[in-house]
């Protein structure tokens, strides 16, 4: 069943993970999975702390190739009158520093609290929410 954007991003933002989807400078798609926090009508994560080879990631430069994104949080349960999904499209941007953005994903994440993320933020402007519900 089709959700409502109110219960759409009510269940968006009670999800701990969600999948990012960029597209590359050549066209290709990417996909990556992040933590997030969703203030309002905005999404933000982090280049976190977790072992990467570099602080250089290919989602930075797809979105300063092409800022429009999607990121996707669902529900599956063995009992599927539990599932849901979420999607949220937008356009991101890449912001180095903003204590003011950082603070809600530090509350959110227990982790951050411990080691603060020493990337870039990226903060994505939604303009549609769209979902599914089996419960409705």
């Amino acid at each position: 069943m089709r959700l409502g954007e109110a219960t759409a991003r009510e269940l968006f933002a009670s999800a701990r993970v969600a999948r990012l989807a960029t597209v590359t400078p050549e066209g290709e798609p990417h996909l990556v999975p992040i933590v997030f926090v969703a203030v309002g009508s905005r999404i933000v994560t982090a280049v976190d702390a977790k072992p990467k080879s570099t602080l250089s990631l290919q989602r930075l430069a797809n979105i300063a190739a092409y800022p429009r994104v999607c990121v996707l949080a669902d529900r599956y349960d063995e009992d599927w009158t539990q599932l849901w999904w979420v999607r949220a499209d937008g356009r991101a941007h890449v912001v180095e520093s903003d204590p003011a953005l950082l603070q809600p994903l530090v509350d959110r994440y227990s982790q951050y609290a411990e080691q603060s993320p020493p990337g870039p933020l990226i903060v994505i402007d939604v303009d549609r929410w769209t979902g599914w519900s089996s419960a409705g």
